[in-house]
């Protein structure tokens, strides 16, 4: 569970992040559970785009990725979430500076 300062922390950070994955209509299916794991793991923090032809809402699917790769909901704003997983092989962000 992430603190307040450790969100505001990785929001910051996340403010210079590109989307780098899309939920369409066809919604969050078992290739893109894995992709976006994989991408947490090189990366630790992702930006995903919920396109406005989806008739799923923003932060139900955040909540529904978060849940099944195991990752933390940093924020949910319009169409756009952003995750944190800490990496096993490649930490990058370290939490303690978030002061």
């Amino acid at each position: 569970m992430l603190t307040s300062k450790q969100r505001a922390y990785l929001r910051s950070l996340s403010n210079k992040l590109e989307a780098i994955f899309q939920i369409g209509k066809g919604g969050i299916n078992d290739n893109q559970l894995k992709q976006i794991d994989d991408a947490l793991e090189k990366r630790e923090l992702v930006k995903v785009h919920v396109l406005e032809n989806s008739f799923m809402d923003t932060r139900a699917v955040c909540n529904e990725v978060a849940d099944a790769i195991g990752a933390e909901p940093v924020q949910v704003i319009g169409k756009k979430f952003i995750l944190y997983k800490e990496s096993k092989e490649n930490k990058t962000i370290d939490l303690r500076q978030a002061k």
